[in-house]
């Protein structure tokens, strides 16, 4: 925003624009923000572990074998949503709340899928796809070699992994 000195120079036209841009302008932080993202990625955390539970109740998974068929049922879901437009409109007004990693990650790897699908199957899908994973693949590589290296170097003994 204009300082004073400054909005004493413009002129009726400039003056009349910054009062119509201040007006404009969106909110940057509000409580319900925080509480709709808060509440959207809790939900999604609790649909996570009630599909877990289904796995070790019905399916005779223990709990940790249970966690990879979780991921794929939550990845599985948001891809659908993202292909059906809900989880986008989601998205607009839950905020960060849906960018539970899984889930976010399985909706940005789908939206460039569906954004780029007329450009064929090479070109289109599959460069868009990697735009997204490829700095999240390289991301976790190089942070799992660092950890790894100050694991090395510290004598760290990992139990149960």
């Amino acid at each position: 925003m204009a300082s004073k000195s400054d909005k004493e120079k413009l002129t009726p036209v400039q003056q009349q624009y910054q009062d119509l841009a201040a007006h404009r302008e969106p909110r940057r932080f509000t409580f319900i923000n925080l509480a709709r993202a808060f509440v959207v990625g809790g939900l999604i955390c609790v649909i996570g572990q009630a599909i877990q539970q289904m796995f070790i109740h019905w399916g005779g998974f223990d709990e940790k074998k249970a966690s990879n068929p979780t991921v794929a049922v939550l990845v599985m879901i948001s891809i659908i949503l993202t292909s059906l437009g809900v989880y986008d409109k989601l998205a607009q007004w839950a905020g960060a709340g849906t960018a539970v990693p899984v889930t976010g990650f399985a909706n940005a790897m789908a939206s460039s899928a569906i954004e780029h699908r007329r450009e064929g199957l090479v070109l289109g899908l599959g460069s868009s796809i990697f735009k997204v994973a490829g700095p999240v693949i390289v991301f976790g590589t190089v942070a799992a070699f660092i950890i790894a290296i100050v694991y090395f170097i510290f004598d760290i003994k990992m139990t149960g992994g």
